[in-house]
């Protein structure tokens, strides 16, 4: 059975469309429809690989918004504070 296909219309920057037609042309995609539905499925996979939704982002972001300034003066601190908690959760482990 066919999928139902749906037409849009896109607007992409001169660059992006030129790598598109030349992906066509070179013979890597059949049609610049194949070049877009490739890209879009590759999209919905890595959005699905982090397994979180938009509105779950959002409240992640918020949570850490609230939360306040870190405690941590610096990235070397975050980073060192990061380690500490890896190893004594190995150690416990």
């Amino acid at each position: 059975m066919a999928a139902t296909v749906e037409k849009i219309t896109i607007a992409l920057t001169r660059e992006m469309a030129g790598f598109v037609r030349q992906s066509v042309e070179s013979g890597e995609y059949a049609s610049t429809s194949e070049v877009i539905r490739d890209a879009v499925r590759e999209w919905k996979e890595r959005r699905d690989l982090l397994g979180y939704t938009v509105e779950e982002l959002r409240d992640l972001v918020r949570e850490g918004i609230d939360s306040g300034p870190s405690q941590h003066a610096t990235m070397a601190d975050v980073k060192a504070e990061a380690r500490r908690q890896f190893e004594a959760g190995r150690r416990a482990g």
